[in-house]
Parts: C-alpha cells; structure tokens; sequence
C-alpha cells in the first residue's frame, strides 16, 4: 500500500482529536511531523514523528507531501499558503480562511501549483447529517418547502480562547465556528441559495465575539432554510427540521464520535468503530402512495470521520474525487461574509 506522509501544524484539540487518530489508524498514512511549539505531548502516541518548534521548520522536512492546517483559523491563510508554496497538498480545517478573499487566493495558488486543497469539513460524516440526506435522496416528504438546522450548546462563560473569541479578531465566533458547518450542510443539501437575511450578535456582551446567530437563506424555488446557533441552550432541540409539501422529518443532533474521541476511543480503519443507537434519534411523518398518513420513528447509521481520510487517500492515489474542495467551500465562505455584513447593515443580501 502506498504511504502518504503527513504533518500536523498544531497539536491542540484539533490534532490530538480529529486528525492524529485517524492518520495513525489509516494504513496508508504516516506521520512523519508535528509542529508543537513548546511541548513534546506527541511522543507519548506518535513516537514516529519528529517534532518541530514551527511551521515553516516543518515545511522544509521534503518528505512531508500532505500538511494539515489545523491552527487558529486567523492563520489559516499564511500556513496554507506557505504549505502550497513548499510544494504541499493540504487540509485546511474549517473554517477555510477568515474571508472569501484569502479563500479564493488559496485556491487559485493550489490549481497553479497542481496541488489539492480539501477543507475538513468533517460534518458531513456525521451520522445525523447522513440519515437527513438519506431522508431527502429517497423523496418521502416531496418538494421541500421549509428546513431549519440548528447547532446550539450551552456555555454561558468565556473558554479563555482569544481566537474564539476576541471580537476584535476577524473569524472569531460561533458565525465562522458553528456555522462553517450549518452553511456547508445546508449547501450539500439545497444547493447555493439566492440572498439572505442574518442577525449575529453576541448574547455574552459586546466584549465577546459573536455567539448567536440566525441565517435565513432564500431560495428560488420558494424554499426557505433557517440556520440557527445559540450558546445559551440548555435543552435539546431537533437540529434538523424538514417539511415538505407530502410530510416532515425531524432529526436529533446524535453523532457522538467527537465525545468518543475526547474520552480517548481509537478509530478503526475498515468497519464501523461507533456503537448504534439504542433508540430512534428520528421521525418521519409522511403521506405515502395511498395519501395515508405513516409516522415512522427512525434510526440513524453510524457516522464515520475515517471515511473522510479515506477519500483523501483515494484521491492521492487513484484520483477519485476529493471530498469537500477548497474550490467548492468557497460558497460556504461567500455566505458567511454575507451574513456579517447582512447583520451590520440590517438588510438582505443578494447572492
């Protein structure tokens, strides 16, 4: 099996959580580099890997061919540009970049250098996120008309995080945090909307970056999709509510890969490493062929973070297609600078 050697330009939560594993699980990874600043934390599981004390030190090691940009997102744009410029495939973890502007420089400097540029848009691997798309592909609930998807947490005091959450730090808050990933979800399941109306704020106080926000995306066909996120969210809502014009599906947010991986699980490669659900985490309530109502509850299948890896490696090696192009993301950070600037001037913005 070919082997793909990568480096991870940080090794905060990102690295040790969402990436590490899943490269040290991969039989075609290997990681030969970890940029840790002052610590040696890698050693302890990654012993294979030298440490560098920074990126560009990093950067000079020839065999490294796929780097990682997993670093605060205000630094997305200077390492991933200087990864490209060192002759590097990269994985830029969401947020993409700040702005659209530093995102599209990115993506033309990679086609010029006949690189990839993938954003990890690990979501999409969610098991929740599946079983909505599953729901949609199999055309149950008709011509969509309405879909909310929301993303909520409850924590009412400062993380300490500056890059977080400094309001005075482009990309700082939930809008860029969180709704990297609602955009991004309701992109891959309506396609790009029309315009838009946000309002964005900071529930916490001005001294804080945002940490609500609400995207309302119009669409052509008359469809309307509402992203929300608040911090201040004790209880559980359906994250994804869908309703069309022949029924409704309403899912729970359930994936729990990312608690699995703080609590220390490793990965599998090759087979489901997530246990199923006990109960039904959904339900679809539909007319079917004989205008009969069927209300179904429903049970979502395991979501997979490997498969992104995977599909990165297929793409190294066989050229499939690669998952969530930087080209493609894009969008997703038009729409973001759209809802900033939509919640400053208070108006909608056109597409």
């Amino acid at each position: 099996m070919q082997l793909v050697k990568a480096g991870l330009c940080a090794f905060g939560m990102s690295g040790k959580v969402f990436h590490a594993p899943f490269l040290k699980e991969h039989p075609g990874f290997f990681i030969s580099a970890v940029v840790e600043r002052s610590k040696e934390e890698s050693k302890e599981k990654y012993p294979e890997a030298a440490i560098y004390r920074s990126v560009e030190e990093m950067l000079q090691n020839t065999e490294v061919e796929l780097v990682i940009i997993n670093t605060p997102v205000q630094t997305h744009y200077e390492y991933a540009k200087k990864a490209l410029e060192a002759g590097k495939n990269i994985i830029v973890e969401k947020p993409f970049t700040v702005n659209v502007e530093e995102a599209e420089e990115l993506v033309k400097l990679a086609e010029e250098r006949g690189l990839f540029l993938s954003v990890y848009q690990n979501r999409r691997f969610d098991r929740d996120f599946k079983q909505v798309q599953k729901v949609l592909n199999e055309g149950k609930l008709g011509n969509i008309k309405e879909a909310e998807i929301r993303f909520d947490r409850f924590r009412t005091t400062p993380s300490g995080k500056q890059h977080k959450e400094n309001p005075d730090q482009i990309g700082s808050g939930s809008l860029h945090d969180l709704g990297a990933h609602l955009v991004d979800q309701a992109v891959q399941y309506f396609g790009y909307p029309e315009k838009l109306f946000a309002d964005v704020f900071s529930m916490k106080g001005s001294e804080f970056a945002n940490d609500y926000f609400e995207i309302l995306l119009y669409y052509k066909n008359d469809l309307r999709v509402r992203l929300k996120s608040s911090v201040f969210t004790k209880e559980d809502h359906y994250a994804y509510k869908i309703h069309g014009d022949k029924g409704t599906f309403l899912q729970e947010r359930t994936d729990n890969q990312e608690n699995e991986l703080v609590a220390g699980a490793i990965p599998v490669y090759g087979k489901e490493w997530m246990l199923p659900l006990k109960e039904a985490d959904g339900i679809l309530n539909y007319l079917n062929g004989n205008s009969e109502t069927e209300r179904i509850f429903t049970s979502s299948e395991a979501g997979n973070y490997m498969d992104y890896y995977q599909q990165i490696y297929e793409h190294i090696v066989f050229g499939y297609p690669l998952p969530s192009p930087g080209k493609e993301v894009i969008q997703n950070m038009k729409i973001i600078d759209a809802s900033v600037k939509s919640a400053k001037e208070e108006k909608i913005i056109i597409l």
